[in-house]
């Protein structure tokens, strides 16, 4: 028997960008398993991954080409041969183009991969459709809001060091559920903890890490901002601010100290639903503990103030100098941190002139509603827009559209392929290269293919380059192979990638980013305009928006009107047993999460004559999805809670995105799930 270990990496949109390694026995993947060297991972993958091989071997695996042959939504196909499908594309693509020119091709990738070869940051796909000079995809669906709001904050998302933690003596855990998304960083909140650490959990819905956390506070989603600026208001009026740090490294702290007055804890517990005593409490904590760490992620920022929750989080410890201190701070994303040559990849400059951009979390409007030209071209590349994106119902009536060309991707039959034309056969990650950062540390890692693709799937840098040749698309850059791809994301020059080549990632495996020890971020200074952390932003002002960081209601959330008709706010947070919607076809991660749930609170229950254990629907004007009650005390008043992933075939053919708006975050035009109203009745 031949054995042999491969390295490589999770593909999957989750922080902890783990390290694995494969098992491979006479070419074939017999296990898997964390990469027990790799200072993060140490070994362990989550209850997801650790199905990838049996995932890989699913029945229903796309294996070849596809034609569609029934109506946009059945999901009826036929195989056809690679030639085939690659010249059927060509010519609709040339069609397309002669028409309405490339504007009116839409290459919407997702992150069902991070990849820098084969995923979202931009590969031999990308500039194909540059040379076609396709519109430009606005990938916001995940983190826009919050990386903008950072950087009108502090110059860059980057952040502390996850890592550090575990030096951190007050770790407030806002808006994140680790132990389901993540489970990685928990290790360093524990280390914290056996050195006396105190953590604080801020989320309306008491999860599995809340549940483990020291104190729990539970705010309306989306009044984050508010609650960040009652806790300041407790420190300043007890005078524990830094004035060396605000007065050597911050821009405005006398206008953002009024802001700080405006919010008393009675205020801020009345915008918040927070007591104001629980507010005072951690204040307190907060005054005297050095140094304090806040670790945010996602789900925080999909609100109407979405980017202002951020910016003013990250102002905290601007107040306190924890920003100054190992283990202080607040960490969102690393990838700030990861100077890649992104350019290199991307290669903007081959587009013939300036193109339209299209927003991914608004698949629907640019389907249905955008006609200069409209979109006669769709590419969908690791994504599932039929069940990921908001307002599901216009987005699939927009897939429906049968003068609408979709091209999709894929590895398996999700809802938004049951609407393609021609569906591709994609690899998975043990079976094709690719270059990876984890955007909740500080490594990089190379994945090596493993075993050879089944079937006819193909990676998608080959499906492009095979497409370029066959369009007759002579630019050498589209033909660049994967090597060369790494390599030119790798040439950047900055200094925190001194001694990383693709050969050391291939023989290592992963590779720490060569920053300084230990790691202070802004020890330099803040990569703003003013070389400062901004309390108050020039570019804010510059985009007509609040100079002074502070607090932007959520939109929906806190909208009277709204509230008398669909009284309950809505929170359709990630799931333990589905990563997105990429396991929400496994069989066996389906029976263990068991189907759409909607957890309410005992009193809104008793209200409406609900009881647990029976099938509700929540609606609104937008949509309805349905689920089985839970009722428990583990949700505030007011807050019914769900959760993300389900195929909505699987799901009575609607999931929590069909009440959810398409509308902007006030930064960075990100999506708002959590910015959303419902009324809850018995189903059917």
């Amino acid at each position: 028997m031949n054995e042999l270990k491969v390295l490589g990496a999770c593909p999957l949109d989750c922080p902890d960008g783990c390290s694995w390694v494969v098992t491979v026995r006479d070419g074939k993947a017999a296990g898997l398993r964390g990469n027990p060297g790799h200072p993060y991972t140490r070994g362990a993958l989550c209850t997801k991954v650790n199905r990838w091989l049996e995932q890989a071997e699913r029945p229903d695996r796309i294996l070849y080409p596809l034609r569609r042959t029934g109506r946009k939504g059945e999901g009826r196909f036929e195989r056809i041969g690679w030639d085939e499908a690659l010249g059927e594309i060509a010519d609709r693509l040339e069609r397309v183009v002669a028409e309405h020119g490339g504007e009116a091709i839409w290459p919407y990738w997702g992150t069902g991969t991070l990849g820098y070869v084969q995923g979202l940051e931009g590969n031999a796909g990308r500039r194909f459709f540059n040379v076609l000079g396709a519109s430009a995809h606005h990938a916001n669906i995940c983190s826009a809001a919050g990386n903008a709001g950072l950087d009108h904050t502090l110059g860059s998302p980057g952040g502390m060091d996850p890592e550090d933690l575990a030096h951190s003596r007050l770790i407030i855990l806002w808006g994140t559920n680790p132990l389901t998304t993540g489970h990685h960083v928990w290790k360093f909140v524990q280390a914290a903890r056996r050195e006396g650490a105190h953590v604080a959990a801020v989320d309306p819905v008491l999860t599995r890490t809340a549940a483990q956390a020291d104190e729990h506070l539970a705010p309306l989603p989306g009044t984050d901002a508010a609650l960040a600026l009652g806790l300041l208001n407790v420190v300043v009026g007890l005078g524990a601010q830094d004035e060396d740090f605000l007065e050597r490294r911050t821009l405005g702290w006398p206008e953002f100290r009024a802001r700080i007055a405006e919010f008393p804890p009675a205020r801020a517990a009345e915008i918040t639903g927070v007591p104001a005593e629980r507010i005072v409490a951690l204040g307190e904590r907060i005054a005297r503990t050095r140094p304090t760490a806040i670790r945010a992620t996602q789900g925080l920022q999909r609100h109407g103030g979405g980017g202002a929750a951020l910016r003013t989080l990250a102002c905290l410890p601007g107040v306190t100098g924890d920003w100054a201190r190992r283990g202080g701070g607040l960490t969102f994303s690393t990838s700030g941190h990861v100077r890649l040559n992104r350019e290199a990849l991307y290669r903007d400059d081959l587009r013939p002139g300036p193109v339209r951009t299209l927003s991914m979390s608004r698949i629907g409007r640019g389907l249905l509603e955008v006609d200069d030209p409209p979109v006669a071209a769709l590419f969908v590349i690791a994504a599932n827009p039929a069940a990921s994106a908001p307002h599901q119902g216009r987005v699939r009536q927009g897939l429906a559209r049968e003068d609408l060309f979709t091209v999709v991707l894929e590895q398996f039959p999700t809802d938004t392929t049951d609407y393609a034309d021609i569906v591709l056969p994609a690899t998975m990650q043990h079976e094709h290269a690719d270059l990876h950062e984890g955007y909740g540390h500080l490594y990089l890692t190379w994945n090596e293919p493993a075993v050879a693709p089944p079937g006819e799937c193909l990676p998608t840098t080959e499906t492009f380059r095979r497409l370029a040749r066959r369009m007759g698309l002579a630019e050498p850059a589209l033909q660049d192979s994967d090597e060369e791809l790494a390599e030119q994301a790798l040439s950047s020059g900055h200094p925190w990638l001194a001694g990383i080549t693709l050969d050391r990632l291939r023989k290592e495996g992963f590779v720490r980013l060569a920053v300084p020890e230990p790691f202070l971020p802004y020890a330099e200074g803040f990569p703003t305009p003013s070389g400062r952390l901004e309390f108050v932003s020039g570019r804010a002002a510059a985009a007509g928006l609040d100079p002074v960081a502070g607090y932007t209601p959520p939109a929906e959330v806190t909208d009277p009107v709204r509230a008398a008709r669909y009284p309950l706010a809505l929170i359709s947070a990630a799931s333990h047993h589905f990563l997105n919607t990429v396991f929400g076809g496994n069989d066996e991660l389906r029976r263990r999460a068991g189907g759409p749930v909607l957890r309410m609170h005992p009193a809104d229950a008793a209200a409406r004559g609900l009881e647990g254990g029976r099938r509700v629907r929540a609606v609104n004007d937008r949509g309805a999805f349905e689920a089985v009650l839970e009722v428990t005390d583990r949700v505030r008043p007011g807050v019914v809670a769900t959760t993300k992933g389900h195929w909505a075939k699987f799901s009575g053919g609607a999931n929590a995105n069909a009440v959810v708006d398409e509308r902007d975050t006030d930064l960075g035009g990100g999506p708002v799930f959590h910015d959303t109203r419902v009324e809850v009745e018995p189903a059917g």
